[in-house]
């Protein structure tokens, strides 16, 4: 190929690289709300299935909508209810406790005690090594401080605007189906508005299918832990619930969490959370999930571990929840798309 212009050429392809350029550090900056938007959807689309029932009851749309949102937002202050006394109660009688502990002496006969048991670790000199580190960094330990705080309240910003995005999204979602159906050829238009119908099914059946598995889990949990005298049982019981919603490694984290608190309450309460958790995971994994799973989405176990990591890994708890249904829609285009296709070659 011959260049009859070489500024030409060079000044359209340094155009083109900072074109490129400029949409990625776009995309970057543009991260958080793009995650934003595709958490707001991906609930949007598990809401949807809850719609539909409504709808085939002869409910009008916007009725349906309002009930469903009105449940699930009752049920979330309801859960924020239950805990937030629990957790304000026990942070008092921590903080009662330790002033009581302090003026009564006990803190005192307790450090001497342990200066008696580890002299060589617990005494002046060292006391003064912590105290001048602590002095020197204790500028970075107050921003360390202040940034997880500000964390904190941008997470719970974030929280309020994937709620109010889900509602739009949920309220106009037929429109917005019309609408990129509309972009496709009128020769394609039906066959791509079938599968697009059929991949929104499928992510609003595996949104159910796993707040169905994280429901259970969290009501067995309050009655069991109730049972055994486990301390705060609720706050235990939700914690088995929203751990319950990440796929894979949810449940046992979640249970690890719950057997360390129960401590708590005694090693006998420990061991029988840990027997409990152990058997619960069993059956999770070989009758309820099967059971409810299926029905939402057909994905071989492998592709369900290789996409839940590979989700994970790029996007965080969001990437591990929209990998599996995205992993489905991909293998439908396949059986529906490509495969018939190339038996036509």
């Amino acid at each position: 190929m011959k260049i009859q212009n070489a500024f030409r050429v060079g000044l359209i392809g340094t155009l083109g690289v900072g074109l490129g350029i400029l949409i990625l550090t776009s995309i970057v900056s543009l991260a958080t709300i793009i995650t934003y938007i595709g958490a707001a959807l991906f609930l949007a689309l598990g809401i949807e299935p809850l719609i539909s029932f409504l709808e085939r009851r002869r409910f009008p749309r916007w009725l349906a909508l309002t009930i469903t949102l009105v449940v699930i937002i009752g049920a979330f202050v309801g859960v924020i209810w239950a805990i937030v006394p629990v957790a304000i109660s026990q942070a008092t009688q921590l903080v009662n406790n330790t002033i009581s502990w302090v003026n009564s002496g006990g803190a005192e006969d307790w450090f001497q005690s342990l200066q008696h048991q580890f002299p060589s670790v617990i005494n002046d000199q060292n006391i003064n090594a912590v105290t001048q580190w602590l002095q020197q960094n204790l500028p970075d330990i107050t921003s360390k401080v202040l940034q997880t705080a500000t964390g904190i309240v941008q997470g719970a910003f974030g929280v309020i605007i994937v709620i109010i995005l889900t509602i739009y999204f949920t309220a106009s979602l037929p429109s917005i189906k019309r609408a990129a159906y509309q972009l496709v050829p009128a020769s394609r238009r039906s066959r791509f508005a079938d599968l697009g119908d059929q991949i929104t099914d499928s992510v609003g059946k595996y949104v159910m299918g796993q707040v169905s598995l994280a429901l259970v889990n969290g009501v067995l949990s309050a009655i069991f832990l109730t049972i055994i005298g486990a301390k705060f049982p609720v706050l235990l019981a939700t914690i088995a619930f929203f751990f319950s919603l990440i796929p894979l490694v949810g449940t046992i984290t979640g249970s690890v969490i719950i057997v360390a608190v129960c401590i708590l309450s005694g090693p006998p309460t420990a061991i029988a959370a840990a027997i409990y958790y152990l058997v619960y995971m069993q059956v999770e994994a070989y009758v309820l999930s099967p059971r409810i799973m299926n029905r939402a989405v057909s994905v071989p176990g492998a592709l369900v571990v290789v996409a839940a990591l590979a989700g994970g890994t790029l996007l965080g708890i969001l990437g591990a929840l929209v990998a599996i249904p995205f992993a489905a829609a991909l293998l439908l285009i396949i059986k529906q798309v490509v495969i018939p296709r190339q038996n036509e070659l």
